[in-house]
């Protein structure tokens, strides 16, 4: 019905000085400021204008009161921010997705000391003149790895991108095809290779690569040798590499220098704990090679950060380079850096203090039990149009850090009781538009949430908010 007669024309809408002027709309002013009050009242007084022209304006919607509250409603809805803490209960531990690490307390500090006080971040202490910024974390990282010198940019492609681009531009890089790895959002290293004007000369076949391959394809424009670990994927069956310390006995017989890319770079013995193995940095260095890159917040635990260590006349070349400005972290990265390269020094507390490290080794009879704890309650939450039930599960360690590897957890599985997976979807949804998201995985005919990044601290909060829910029937 079209409601076109007094207060429903578009005559009767006020103006926006009378209402910013009413007592209703004082303790908007008060809390938001009249900038953001103004531009959203406009915005709403506009829609209202195009809702009277269409006929389609009850009256009603102009009442003073009724005006404020719809504009409070809009307030408080747009000063939500995007980034927000969610439920991680995937099963995927380092999630691209969702941040990667989780920095330890001791990060938070560290972090939270740097932006909210001035910081020698460019400043020697001693002599009062400038200072480099690298030194505030590079004495640790050579420390840990058994580095000449180390050097930080903002994340590992970026790392690759300086050392190809300082060490290899207008030259070949030789790198085997097996090793031609493509990491989140379909960013490729022969991608990183044109955009440092390298040239990429590809050895071997996908499967099988002999020193041969390499020794054959050396020539006067070689720069650099590449190795690449091959940390979100894996190759079985018919296949051969070559050993890091025969590629640098080629290097060093030729006058190339021989540079890694760990991707993930462990800084420890991950076996030491139950966790599958990962190459460390220091064996990678210890082997001959003269660069290693990797990152900061995949199995190291701390910020985004791209950690390039080996020679100090390398490492020197590529923090005087131009790019290398345009690739720097900022105070927080660094801060956070150092504080969680100073829990490396202890080792034996590292389950205990580094927050990646205690994920990984939960044992999984504790999210068992916590499984057995939240099932009833989440039933109970959900209502009989779902199902819940505990179950076993196998975490994965990254998206692209040994994406491969499971390691036993436990979790919940909830179905439909038509066993259609499309019956779970606005379950699914529902619970993505909580207050904090809660993510889990839709997979044959399931939704699973795994429990392995839960907190205990925090499953109040889950709880909490799934009582919210209110009914959610699956799908006809």
């Amino acid at each position: 019905m079209k409601l076109v007669q007094g207060a429903g024309r578009a005559s009767a809408i006020p103006s926006v000085d009378r209402l910013l002027h009413a007592g209703s709309f004082a303790p908007l002013l008060a809390q938001h400021g009249r900038t953001r009050v103004t531009a959203l009242l406009r915005r709403h007084l506009e829609e209202l204008r195009r809702a009277a022209r269409a006929g389609t304006l009850e009256p009603g919607a102009l009442a003073d009161g009724i005006l404020a509250a719809a504009l409070a409603a809009r307030l408080t809805e747009s000063a939500r921010l995007a980034l927000k803490p969610v439920f991680n209960l995937t099963g995927t531990v380092l999630h691209t997705n969702l941040g990667r690490a989780l920095l330890p307390e001791e990060a938070v500090r560290a972090v939270t000391r740097a932006l909210t006080a001035p910081v020698n971040l460019e400043l020697d202490l001693e002599s009062g003149e400038r200072g480099e910024r690298d030194t505030l974390v590079e004495p640790l990282l050579c420390e840990l790895t058994g580095a000449e010198a180390a050097t930080v940019v903002n994340n590992n492609a970026a790392a690759v991108l300086l050392v190809l681009s300082v060490l290899a531009q207008r030259r070949e890089v030789l790198v085997s095809r097996g090793e031609l790895i493509e990491i989140g959002g379909s960013f490729r290293l022969p991608d990183i290779m044109r955009r440092a004007g390298a040239r990429l000369i590809e050895v071997g076949t996908t499967n099988r690569t002999h020193l041969r391959d390499y020794r054959d394809a050396l020539g006067a424009r070689s720069a650099l040798l590449l190795k690449v670990h091959t940390s979100n994927y894996a190759i079985s069956g018919f296949t051969a590499s070559v050993a890091l310390e025969q590629l640098v006995k080629l290097g060093a017989a030729r006058g190339v220098p021989v540079a890694v890319d760990l991707g993930s770079g462990s800084l420890v013995d991950l076996t030491r704990w139950q966790l599958p193995a990962e190459p460390t940095v220091r064996a990678a260095l210890a082997a001959g090679a003269d660069l290693v890159t990797f990152s900061g917040d995949k199995l190291l635990g701390g910020p985004q950060a791209g950690l390039i260590v080996g020679r100090s006349d390398l490492v020197e070349r590529l923090r005087k380079d131009p790019l290398k400005r345009a690739l720097r972290v900022g105070k927080h990265t660094l801060a956070a850096l150092e504080a969680v390269l100073s829990l490396y020094r202890t080792p034996e507390f590292l389950p205990e203090r580094l927050t990646t490290l205690r994920l990984l080794k939960r044992p999984a009879a504790e999210m068992e039990a916590q499984a057995l704890r939240l099932a009833p309650r989440v039933q109970q939450a959900l209502g009989g149009s779902y199902q819940v039930a505990t179950t076993p599960l196998g975490s994965q360690i990254g998206s692209g850090a040994l994406p491969v590897d499971q390691l036993p957890s436990h979790g919940l599985v909830i179905r439909a009781p038509r066993s259609s997976r499309g019956a779970l979807v606005p379950l699914e949804g529902a619970l993505r538009a909580l207050p904090r998201p809660v993510l889990g995985r839709l997979k044959d005919k399931a939704l699973w949430l795994d429990l392995r990044c839960l907190e205990p601290t925090d499953e109040a909060e889950l709880l909490a908010q799934l009582d919210t829910l209110g009914s959610i029937g699956p799908v006809p």
